[in-house]
């Protein structure tokens, strides 16, 4: 794991989307297509606004969604698949595919299936990701499935992580937080050749150093991404701020 320290949120979006760019380059380049895993959060705003102006060509460009509410449609503007259509789809040229995660399909399980059996047949080249205040990655809350070879799974949302999204302003009260989600699992996470993990705020702190600290286990699942050796974990001044005796 690379760790780098920004000067701010903006510059974490620049990096992230630098090296994402690079390296989606580099798969089409090598076998004529890239796939790619988009998060969502506050942590990619930045990182979207730049890979919007990015002289890529996403026509090449195969991209999944990495999370998603259960029974929360998509015109809900708090839904993922609203965000990542928005501000990501919407701002890219060709995009060649989205596979969007269905929360509010009628058969979930089937739903499951059908996106397991998508992402079975792909390599993925870049997974964009975050980290949750409680040491989330993905929705793979603790105490997370590590044991799963699941590519996607359906999960309870820890109240903790629930919370994250009221005080965040997706949405008014915890009541209308959804209780379960649709995620890619830690395992399918760390399958992907390269992770680009953004971590911006103070409010982060903690499981920034969970992450690069704590025993690896389903009580820190942020902390399986020290496993893989091509993550580069992007972070500010502030979420950084238990971690800068160490970084000096």
């Amino acid at each position: 794991m690379r760790v780098t320290i920004c000067e701010d949120k903006h510059d974490m979006g620049y990096q992230a989307a630098k090296l994402g760019i690079s390296l989606i380059k580099e798969a089409i380049e090598q076998k004529g297509r890239a796939v790619v895993v988009v998060a969502t959060g506050l942590s990619q705003f930045s990182l979207y606004a730049h890979l919007g102006d990015a002289d890529l060509d996403w026509s090449k460009v195969e991209a999944f969604g990495l999370t998603e509410y259960v029974n929360l449609p998509d015109t809900h503007p708090s839904s993922f698949r609203y965000y990542l259509k928005t501000r990501f789809v919407k701002k890219v040229q060709n995009l060649g595919s989205f596979y969007a995660i269905n929360g509010d399909a009628e058969n979930l399980h089937a739903e499951v299936e059908r996106l397991n059996t998508l992402i079975r047949e792909k390599d993925v080249d870049v997974a964009f990701l975050g980290i949750g205040e409680n040491g989330h990655i993905g929705f793979n809350d603790p105490p997370a499935n590590f044991e799963t070879n699941d590519p996607y799974i359906i999960v309870d949302l820890e109240e903790r992580c629930r919370r994250q999204q009221v005080s965040e302003g997706w949405f008014p009260t915890l009541d209308e937080v959804p209780q379960k989600a649709i995620t890619m699992s830690v395992r399918q996470i760390l399958r992907a050749k390269n992770l680009i993990c953004s971590v911006p705020d103070q409010r982060k702190a903690r499981a920034v150093a969970m992450c690069l600290y704590d025993q690896i286990s389903v009580y820190a699942p942020c902390a399986a991404l020290r496993t893989k050796k091509e993550c580069t974990l992007l972070l500010d001044k502030t979420s950084s701020m238990l971690i800068m005796g160490d970084r000096r």
